[in-house]
């Protein structure tokens, strides 16, 4: 039985690393075969997961000689982590390894949605012209309001300036002051709404943070402005932010999460005809280098701990 277990794609270096010195089974679609997970895992020592593989309180009670996780990202709302904690399983997020591709996934998209002119390539290949509907709107002089103000906000805010937007952010968690305030306006999470051309989700899956942008928060939010989710998709209602796109409330969204992942079709439903809305499958943090960073980050943190076992 194998030592180490990897359900979700890693890159190969790094699986590499790993096989070198223990017993691996690098499988990317063992996330889709919950029983065949489960059986590979009763005699390992290490999970390695993404965002996917539920690591629930039966998996690790099913593994009783598990002694700890590496996660291929930084969220932990599929791991149960009080699960974990009881029997003693360290858990390991790749912190900061992919910060560069979420702020530029952030960043391109504000860009993007503001000027509105990049989805009509077919209809001017066909010989249309739609110069009136394609005029946008610029970065300068806007407000990117960003909720959470951690390090990959903070990535953001500082290529979001290089465009000419003005910053400010709500976080509760950090402290007055911080000197990350110094070129951030600090507001109360109304006030951001409210005044925000761009608003930009930065904040982890909680009882607390669920639906806190529901259907009172998007109408208080700018006419016209646009909504970024690259946190978890329970953070948004959808079904408000759908009605709020039909209904020219705002400007657009681009969404990289959802309630339901992988999005299926009858939860996708919502979304049909909304031409201001960009859709991506969980990427926004997965580039090339990031996987790079992310996977050797991992593979580092598990090789660490097993080492330090024996």
């Amino acid at each position: 039985m194998p030592e180490v277990v990897i359900s979700e794609f890693m890159d190969e270096a790094a699986v590499g690393m790993i096989s070198a010195r223990h017993d691996t089974l690098y499988d990317p679609d063992l996330v889709d075969r919950p029983q065949d997970l489960a059986a590979a895992a009763a005699k390992a020592r290490a999970l390695v997961v993404r965002n996917r593989t539920k690591v629930t309180a039966a998996l690790v009670e099913a593994a009783p000689m598990l002694a700890c996780v590496g996660r291929l990202g930084v969220g932990l709302d599929n791991i149960d982590l009080e699960a974990c904690r009881a029997r003693d399983v360290a858990v390991y997020p790749a912190t900061g390894a992919n910060d560069v591709a979420v702020a530029e996934y952030v960043v391109t998209a504000a860009l993007s949605l503001l000027r509105g002119a990049y989805d009509a390539s077919s209809e001017v290949a066909g010989g249309g012209w739609p110069r009136q509907r394609l005029i946008g709107r610029e970065a300068m002089d806007k407000r990117l309001g960003l909720v959470g103000y951690g390090a990959i906000a903070r990535q953001a805010a500082r290529r979001a300036r290089v465009f000419g937007f003005s910053i400010a952010a709500f976080d509760p968690f950090l402290p007055q002051d911080d000197a990350a305030w110094n070129d951030c306006e600090r507001l109360d999470l109304a006030a951001l709404l409210e005044r925000s051309d761009v608003v930009s989700l930065h904040v982890p899956l909680t009882p607390k943070t669920r639906h806190m942008i529901d259907a009172a928060a998007i109408d208080g939010m700018k006419q016209g402005a646009i909504l970024i989710n690259t946190a978890r998709g329970g953070v948004v209602d959808e079904a408000a932010l759908a009605e709020a796109l039909k209904a020219g409330r705002l400007g657009g969204a681009a969404l990289d999460v959802f309630e339901t992942e992988p999005l299926t079709a009858e939860a996708g439903a919502k979304f049909a005809g909304i031409a201001n809305l960009v859709l991506t499958p969980h990427i926004a943090g997965v580039t090339d280098e990031s996987n790079v960073r992310v996977s050797r980050v991992t593979a580092e943190n598990v090789l660490k701990h097993l080492e330090n076992l024996s």
